[in-house]
């Protein structure tokens, strides 16, 4: 052994406070930049989401009243694309082959027939469940 080495202090392997402080800002910095980039994308699908349901369900809607000669009513709604309402001895369905799912914000769509817009109307109220709004919150319908 050399005597250079015996007597040298030993320094301690691993990061300091500071290079830890550091890092974690550089992180913070990244994350405060992507983060809001990467959940705007998100309420951008959900909305695109819901304007290819409104699409399926209209199409649906639309096979519904081939067959029957009308379109469902209000009161026997969206279910009637699944389940074979009583009376209605033209039903061909179903229509829609795993049910009848709610909106990308877990709300159910709304269905309306007669409509006021056209034979009927279909909305989902977006990501506040309320109608009207803008951005997420805004209303997707069929016209």
């Amino acid at each position: 052994m050399r005597p250079s080495t015996l007597n040298a202090p030993r320094r301690a392997s691993g990061f300091t406070l500071l290079e830890l402080l550091v890092v974690m800002v550089i992180i913070g910095l990244l994350a405060g930049i992507v983060a809001p980039r990467y959940f705007s994308q998100v309420g951008k699908s959900k909305v695109t989401n819901a304007k290819g349901q409104i699409k399926l369900f209209a199409d649906a809607l639309q096979a519904f009243a081939t067959d029957t000669g009308h379109f469902p009513t209000t009161e026997q709604g969206l279910a009637s694309l699944v389940a074979r309402p009583q009376n209605e001895s033209a039903w061909r369905g179903p229509y829609l082959t795993k049910g009848v799912p709610n909106d990308p914000w877990g709300n159910p769509y709304v269905y309306k027939s007669p409509g006021e817009h056209g034979d009927f109307d279909l909305e989902s109220f977006g990501k506040d469940g309320q109608p009207g709004g803008t951005d997420d919150n805004a209303d997707i319908t069929n016209w």
